[in-house]
């Protein structure tokens, strides 16, 4: 496993205790995302020097190095960059379909005065978010099944 993995996730737990400092010694109303950001930085972190050291150790060298190759051919494989292509482009019209729809929807909102809070478009743009990521999967998967 290449050393800038091991650096970068000792970055990733450098920064995130860098947040977690800021989020303890600071009293302010972005404690908490302090606190999300330090999380993100220091749990991910730990997970990648252990997987450096872990893939690192005499014991597992052959194992990585055959992981590697596998992980290699199924990059390199042109039916599934073709089917990434298409997916992607999948995605992204429907995004475009769901941002268009949602324009609509919070301007009608806006100017019925329905809105005062902005918490229901960081709850939106989460679910939005979580719809791009579910609907690359599903039709990945359905197009992957159609040219096998």
């Amino acid at each position: 496993m290449k050393k800038s993995s091991w650096l970068c996730g000792i970055a990733y737990v450098v920064a995130g205790v860098m947040f977690l400092l800021i989020g303890i010694f600071t009293d302010t109303k972005l404690d908490r995302v302090m606190f999300g950001f330090a999380g993100a930085g220091i749990i991910p972190g730990m997970v990648m020097i252990y997987k450096y050291l872990y893939w690192n150790s005499p014991n597992n060298a052959e194992r990585y190095k055959e992981k590697m190759e596998a992980e290699n051919i199924e990059l390199h494989d042109e039916l599934k960059d073709k089917v990434r292509g298409m997916t992607a482009r999948y995605v992204y019209v429907f995004g475009l379909c769901v941002i268009s729809a949602s324009i609509v929807v919070f301007a009608i909102l806006n100017i019925l005065e329905i809105l005062e809070n902005g918490k229901i478009f960081v709850l939106y743009l989460c679910a939005y978010m979580m719809f791009q990521i579910i609907s690359g999967h599903i039709i990945y998967r359905h197009i992957l099944k159609k040219y096998k």
